[in-house]
This record gives C-alpha cells, sequence and structure tokens, in this order.
C-alpha cells in the first residue's frame, strides 16, 4: 500500500494449548519441538529473516519458559563452554534473541479473549506503522520465509491489510477464515469481505486465510470498537472486516507450505518433511517404512 515498513512483528503465544495435553500442561505449546527446534523458534527466525526490528510476545503469566528460551541464557553458555560443549553454547546464543540487533517486549493476555484482544494487548508495544502478526503454530516452510514474501509483496499491494491464504477443499473452510474474492492478480486476491468459520455450503470462496498477516495500523482503533464476536471472545478477522471499506483487504498466496502444528497430525507431518530432508534420518524412515509394508502384507 507504501513504501512504510513493516518494523513490528506481534506472536500471541498465551493459549493453552488444549489440543496437545498433558504434554502442555507445564510446556507451552510454542516450545513444542518439531525434531528438535521449538516452533516458536521458526517464527522468531522467520520474522528476524524479513527484518523487523520489535518482537511483542503477548503471553500469559504461567508460560515464563517462553521468556527463557526468547532471551539470551549467559549462564547456561558459560556452563556448556566449560563442559566443552562450544558448538552447543554458539547454537544457543544464534537462537536467542539478540537485543543489540532486535527489540523485545513481553505483555500479557490474562484472560482467554480471543486472538483480537491478544493483538490489542499489543498496541502499545508496537512501532509506528504497520504490524505482522505471526502464529507460531502454522508453520510455513520454504526456500523464502513467507514473512519475507509478505513484506516485499505488501508495498507493491492497494491494501492496508495483506493475509497470507492458500485454498482448501470446501469440506473444510469451517476451520478458516475465508475471504469474498472480487479480483485475482497474480499472487493477490482482492477481497470484499471475509468471513470467520463459514458452512461449507455458504462459503463465499475455498481461499482461507492462515497464520501470518501484515496489518495497517488503524487494526487497533477497530478492535478497540469490536465487540465479542464467536464465542464470546473479540475476533481479529471481524476487525479486519470492519476495516476493507476504508484501508481495503487482499490475500496473499505464499511460495512456502503450511503445516497446522496447531494439530497432532500438523506437527507430525512437519517432523516426517523436514526428517526426509536430512540425511540423519534416512536409517530411522527406512525401518519405518519396512514396518510399514510389513503390516499391509500382514493385513492383507
Amino acid at each position: 500500500m507504501s513504501n512504510t515498513p513493516i518494523r513490528t512483528a506481534i506472536f500471541p503465544v498465551a493459549g493453552l494449548g488444549t489440543r496437545f495435553m498433558p504434554a502442555t500442561k507445564a510446556t507451552p505449546k510454542e516450545l513444542l519441538p518439531v525434531i528438535d527446534t521449538p516452533l516458536i523458534q521458526f517464527a522468531i527466525d522467520e520474522a528476524r529473516d524479513a527484518g523487523v526490528e520489535r518482537m511483542v510476545f503477548v503471553s500469559h503469566p504461567s508460560k515464563s519458559a517462553i521468556e527463557r528460551h526468547v532471551m539470551d541464557d549467559a549462564d547456561l553458555r558459560a556452563t556448556l563452554h566449560e563442559r566443552g560443549k562450544a558448538r552447543l553454547a554458539r547454537a544457543l546464543k544464534d537462537a536467542a534473541i539478540d537485543e543489540d540487533n532486535h527489540e523485545v517486549e513481553f505483555v500479557m493476555q490474562h484472560e482467554p479473549l480471543g486472538l483480537g484482544h491478544a493483538v490489542l494487548c499489543a498496541r502499545d508495544a508496537v512501532l509506528p506503522g504497520p504490524v505482522a502478526v505471526v502464529l507460531p503454530d502454522d508453520l510455513i516452510l520454504g526456500e523464502k520465509g513467507c514473512l519475507t514474501e509478505m513484506f516485499e509483496a505488501y508495498q507493491a499491494c492497494t491494501s492496508g491489510h495483506l493475509v497470507a491464504t492458500m485454498n482448501v477443499p470446501r469440506a473444510q473452510v469451517s476451520s478458516y477464515g475465508v475471504l469474498s474474492v472480487i479480483r485475482q492478480n497474480g499472487p493477490f486476491a482482492k477481497a470484499n469481505a471475509i468471513v470467520e468459520k463459514p458452512a461449507p455450503d455458504v462459503a463465499p470462496s475455498t481461499t482461507a486465510v492462515v497464520g501470518r498477516y501484515v496489518l495497517d495500523a488503524s487494526i487497533f482503533d477497530s478492535l478497540e470498537r469490536q465487540t465479542p464476536g464467536a464465542g464470546g471472545e473479540i475476533q481479529l478477522t471481524d476487525a479486519i472486516a470492519k476495516g476493507i471499506q476504508n484501508v481495503g483487504l487482499s490475500g496473499f498466496s505464499f511460495s512456502g507450505q503450511r503445516f497446522d502444528c496447531g494439530s497432532k497430525q500438523g506437527m507430525l507431518a512437519a517432523a516426517l518433511h523436514l526428517a526426509r530432508r536430512d540425511p540423519a534420518f534416512e536409517d530411522v524412515l527406512g525401518v519405518q517404512g519396512t514396518i510399514a509394508s510389513g503390516s499391509t502384507a500382514s493385513a492383507a
């Protein structure tokens, strides 16, 4: 919409992760690993690669482990060095956010009042201009990060709100926010409405929104005025819809592959996807294939 840079990324991480309990009773779902990398780490790396200046984590007081993971732990690194584990110490330093290069803010969402409410909690912590919102349990893997693609696309976009989208089977649209598309132009889908979790027979399209957003700063005013929607929560989708007439809305078709790591199936699919690309797992995957083939033969 303009040459205004996107300087802030908001990470809503206050949720309880009930679909993964009991694993998430003591461990935040954002710290669950895909092989050996926590979900939140993928999100942080994506934001760093896109060039954001400030990262705002909207968390909950019970999830202090997230802050411990995000920030550097010099004492732990010193201990690792003393034990001859210098390579691991360097890896931890690289994974942590370097406050010389990026600003970090933690704000608390004390009640589970919805994604829109979580974004609104970050209002006083963001830098001027449009903001990115990253949902860590939507893992998007590709040669170029989804946020990097969206930041580049935003400069050419005529809409103030740009949301990552993918086509899904019509039977699955009730799990997503769905755009009413009026015009397609390359990767951009110009929309005149967005509907939260519509029934398949009334969904305006199969263009579904997934967990990456670049939003005009006016989103905070929209959220401030937003009344509770589905589930009694402040819905980000509703606030985006309110702003369409003033700032516009477009979907963006990204090049990477998305994994819904808010589900057990998505977490497993992501782990297998990464394992297939790592020679270290060839033997393990080979054994899996043999077992699967043997089971099929026995069943026959």
